[in-house]
C-alpha cells in the first residue's frame, strides 16, 4: 500500500525558513505530479506548489519567489523549501501524489500533514 509521509514542520519566527519533505513508499510503479497543499484554521485547503514528473513547477501567487518545490525521483521524495516565512503561512501542509501503484489504477494519495507555525 502506498503511503506518503511528510516531515519538517515546526515553529519558526517570521522571516525564517523551513524545509518540508514528503516521502512516498510502497509498491510504486510510477509517480507523476506531486503537490503541496496547505490548510489554515477556518480556511479551505489551497494549492501551494506542484511539480511534474519532469520537474516543471507551478506556485501559488502568495508563495512565488519565497518557496521552491523540488523532487528526488530516486528517493520518491518531494521537498518544499520555504523562505521568508510570514505568519500567514501558518497552516497544516499536506503532500499529494498522483501515483500508479502496482496492480491498481493511478490515483491521488494524501499524506497525514505537518504543522507549520510562523510566530514570534
Amino acid at each position: 500500500q502506498v503511503q506518503l509521509v511528510e516531515s519538517g514542520g515546526g515553529l519558526v519566527q517570521p522571516g525564517g525558513s523551513l524545509r518540508l519533505s514528503c516521502a512516498a513508499s510502497g509498491h510504486i510503479e510510477n509517480i507523476y505530479t506531486m503537490t503541496w497543499f496547505r490548510q489554515a484554521p477556518g480556511k479551505q485547503r489551497e494549492l501551494v506548489a506542484r511539480i511534474s514528473s519532469s520537474g516543471g513547477a507551478n506556485y501559488a501567487d502568495s508563495v512565488e519567489a519565497r518557496f521552491t518545490i523540488s523532487r528526488d525521483n530516486a528517493k520518491n521524495t518531494v521537498y518544499l523549501q520555504m523562505n521568508k516565512l510570514e505568519p500567514e503561512d501558518t497552516a497544516v501542509y499536506y503532500c499529494n501524489g498522483d501515483i500508479k501503484e502496482l496492480g491498481l489504477p493511478r490515483r491521488g494519495y494524501w499524506g497525514q500533514g505537518t504543522q507549520v507555525t510562523v510566530s514570534s
